[in-house]
């Protein structure tokens, strides 16, 4: 076959099934002509379709469509399939027979092969923290990623908010905190709605995280959901505990607020006046939202209880994961 100098590749085609080919290739310019290099290989023996019939508790017949190659023989493998469990991790192999062989496919099973929270990755298996894959509806729904704490008290927390390095803007509108923004390495909201969905079906607690320089504190709430956007997410929270101080009881109950959307407000225009979304009362104890980095007039990220109001707080995160999740369930 004579082929264009340009030519690097070329499919060969009408070739036998089961039949060794060499194939050499050499180069010519007018009258010079290299040596030639080569290679070998087979075509694929295969029946075209196989399929089975007459299944009965003990028996089969495995019926295939011959091709046109005369072949001189088959050879039928058959596997038997066992499941074993966490705590019985080895099995016996019987009736076996000399000179044959094995193989043997070793498969796992997730416990949760569609993830609806990071609680349910870690009971999958997944020991550290990182982006995962979720699906809030189930495996009949599109996945969404989110970031997993997997160390903090036992791990499995899905992380909604994080503030560290003043990157991401938070001055943002109703509609952004609604969908999400940011990025889910460093700083992020992961939005309102899918908040929603996740705190909804069943009872979730939630964590707040709060680091400056050395200094580390946080704050655990047995109970945590957020209202559908009709009533303007609104926030439930309460049975603290821990050492960051009780900031979030003052927000209990109000809906949420951005610049472009204040559904109750009590006069001062919080979202505007602070510069971030959240759900302000009159106006905060806590904003995890506010401007990164500014340590006055209140205008910060500030925990109340914890550092004042004047401090802006370098590090937070704030994650949920189900109520009755117990540390002790994972292995």
């Amino acid at each position: 076959v004579m082929l264009s100098g340009n030519s690097a590749e070329h499919q060969l085609r009408g070739l036998q099934r089961g039949t060794l080919y060499t194939v050499k290739v050499l180069s010519q310019k007018d009258s010079l002509q290299s040596m030639a290099i080569s290679t070998t290989f087979t075509t694929h023996l295969c029946p075209l379709v196989v399929k089975a019939s007459e299944v009965g508790p003990r028996s089969a017949v495995i019926i295939w469509r011959t091709p046109t190659v005369v072949y001189q023989s088959y050879r039928v493998t058959y596997q038997l399939s066992m499941i074993l469990y966490l705590y019985f991790p080895h099995c016996n192999l019987f009736n076996l027979t000399p000179a044959n062989a094995f193989l043997f496919l070793f498969l796992g099973k997730l416990r949760f092969p569609f993830p609806t929270e990071c609680s349910q990755e870690l009971l999958n298996g997944a020991l550290h923290s990182g982006e995962v894959d979720i699906y809030p509806q189930g495996k009949e729904g599109p996945s969404v990623r989110v970031y997993c704490d997997m160390e903090t008290d036992g791990g499995g927390w899905t992380v909604f908010q994080r503030r560290m390095n003043g990157k991401t803007d938070f001055y943002r509108t109703w509609r952004e905190y609604s969908a999400g923004f940011g990025n889910l390495s460093e700083e992020f909201w992961l939005g309102n709605k899918l908040l929603r969905n996740l705190t909804s079906v069943g009872p979730v607690s939630l964590r707040v995280d709060l680091r400056s320089g050395n200094d580390t504190a946080y704050a655990h709430y047995a109970d945590f959901s957020i209202d559908s956007e009709k009533r303007h997410y609104a926030l439930s929270v309460s049975g603290f505990s821990g050492t960051a101080g009780d900031s979030m009881k003052y927000h209990n109950g109000r809906p949420f607020s951005t610049w472009d959307k204040d559904p109750d407000s009590l006069g001062i225009h919080c979202a505007k006046a602070y510069m971030g979304g959240w759900w302000y009362k009159n106006c905060y104890k806590t904003n995890l939202n506010g401007l990164y980095g500014i340590n006055s007039n209140n205008q910060g990220i500030v925990w109340i209880d914890w550092k004042g109001k004047d401090a802006s707080i370098p590090f937070t995160e704030m994650k949920f994961r189900p109520l009755r999740f117990s540390p002790a369930t994972h292995g």
